[in-house]
């Protein structure tokens, strides 16, 4: 059973992560970053003047954050932002940062998307703890979901258009990926796959947008073992969350000309599994 949580609606929610005993996320075309506490049922929203794809909780405190103006630190109190990499800051006016998650040595992989869906035209980035950042994947449309396996040796990685789910091996040590292979096919799947989480058995779930589902996936076999339905036509993302990490939290858009009661709330579903710790970035 899916329901509504929280009051707050976002033209175009994304990229909830669980921190701290609340849930954070953005409002990609309402230029806020939102956090929500389920214990109290309190709600703050910081406007930050830009589309903003990602927030990331620091381990010293405040986020990070993704956007139109590449990659920023920013101050929940103040709401200063001290930018950090931007690395398409001429040479791709169009383009904007999206999804983005920390790998479990707290590095951040974040991407860019074609806001003129140019094929091909961005990328996958990784932003180390020294605030370097190097391109790791070229080539793709919209970068969205990201996730890890316990063991870290695995990263998963979605490019929507592509409507492919791709696994490569992962070197925690030094943040290198390789031996790219497609884990999961999802053309036939009714929708375009979004944003993406992982549980404690190290199995994917994933947003399915314009397909009103989240669906979870072993992506050992392929097979589906679960899907959550929702009553709105744009799920964009996932992450467990709550106490015991059992709640999956949904965040949801509103397309333009299309009524929807709840599109852009969030909803939460329980599952029956839990879900793993999420990784504030290290630098």
């Amino acid at each position: 059973m899916v329901t509504v949580t929280g009051k707050q609606f976002s033209r175009w929610g994304e990229g909830p992560v669980w921190h701290d005993g609340v849930l954070h996320c953005v409002d990609i075309e309402g230029h806020r970053v939102n956090t929500f506490d389920p214990a109290t049922g309190e709600e703050t929203s910081l406007e930050v003047g830009e589309r903003v794809g990602l927030v990331i909780p620091r381990a010293q405190g405040g986020y990070l954050i993704g956007g139109d103006n590449g990659l920023a630190f920013l101050d929940p109190t103040t709401g200063e932002k001290t930018p950090v990499a931007d690395p398409e800051p001429d040479k791709k006016p169009q383009n904007r940062f999206n999804d983005g998650k920390c790998d479990p040595s707290g590095r951040l992989w974040a991407g860019t998307i074609s806001t003129v869906k140019q094929t091909g035209d961005a990328a996958l980035y990784c932003l180390d703890t020294d605030l370097t950042i190097s391109l790791k994947y070229p080539n793709v449309t919209n970068s969205n979901g990201l996730a890890w396996t316990a063991d870290t040796k695995t990263f998963f990685y979605i490019d929507t258009p592509s409507k492919k789910i791709r696994a490569f091996d992962f070197d925690n040590h030094s943040g290198e990926i390789s031996n790219e292979r497609i884990a999961i096919d999802t053309e036939t799947i009714e929708g375009s796959p979004d944003g993406m989480t992982i549980d404690e058995n190290d199995h994917i779930w994933v947003a399915f947008c314009r397909g009103s589902a989240v669906i979870c996936f072993d992506p050992k076999s392929g097979d589906i073992l679960d899907r959550i339905e929702l009553p709105v036509t744009g799920p964009t993302s996932c992450t467990f969350g709550g106490p015991d990490l059992k709640t999956l939290f949904i965040t949801t858009g509103k397309f333009p000309n299309v009524e929807e009661e709840n599109a852009g709330r969030l909803f939460a579903a329980e599952p029956g599994v839990r879900g793993v710790p999420s990784v504030p970035f290290a630098g």
